[in-house]
């Protein structure tokens, strides 16, 4: 089983540390007690959830010897509007740049999202999760 600790610094400033030892700030809004020090909560997360399917495609590709020269993910995310305001939907837009075939990507993608990224995995349990990707020119 997995440990990760959370704890409050001051104001609404918090920092996490998983198993690596690495420190994750998170803070909030002025407006409500924070001082807009980094990233907020669900901004964390859905930046978690892009660089866990973001390293699954990378290393999928270089094993097809396709890596794109360059990559991004673009996440759209749609919410409820009553408290607690959770995600109702998300869109993952799979920019990649090089010598990929598109075949190559929605497979690496696919793999992805059905099989390796245990955060992808666990949000589609509560939210809708669709993707595209666009193979760019270099």
């Amino acid at each position: 089983m997995g440990k990760t600790v959370v704890k409050f610094v001051d104001g609404m400033q918090f920092i996490g540390k998983g198993e690596s030892g690495h420190a994750v700030v998170m803070d909030s809004d002025p407006r409500v007690g924070g001082e807009n020090s980094a990233a907020r909560p669900v901004e964390t997360m859905l930046c978690a959830l892009g660089g866990c399917t973001g390293m699954d495609v990378i290393s999928i590709l270089r094993k097809m010897h396709t890596p794109p020269t360059s990559f991004r993910i673009e996440i759209e995310d749609e919410r409820a509007t009553e408290y607690p305001k959770v995600i109702t939907r998300l869109h993952l837009i799979y920019r990649l740049k090089g010598d990929v075939p598109k075949e190559n990507a929605d497979k690496a993608i696919q793999l992805s999202m059905e099989r390796y990224c245990p955060i992808v995995n666990t949000l589609n349990k509560v939210a809708e999760v669709t993707w595209e990707s666009v193979i760019e020119p270099d």
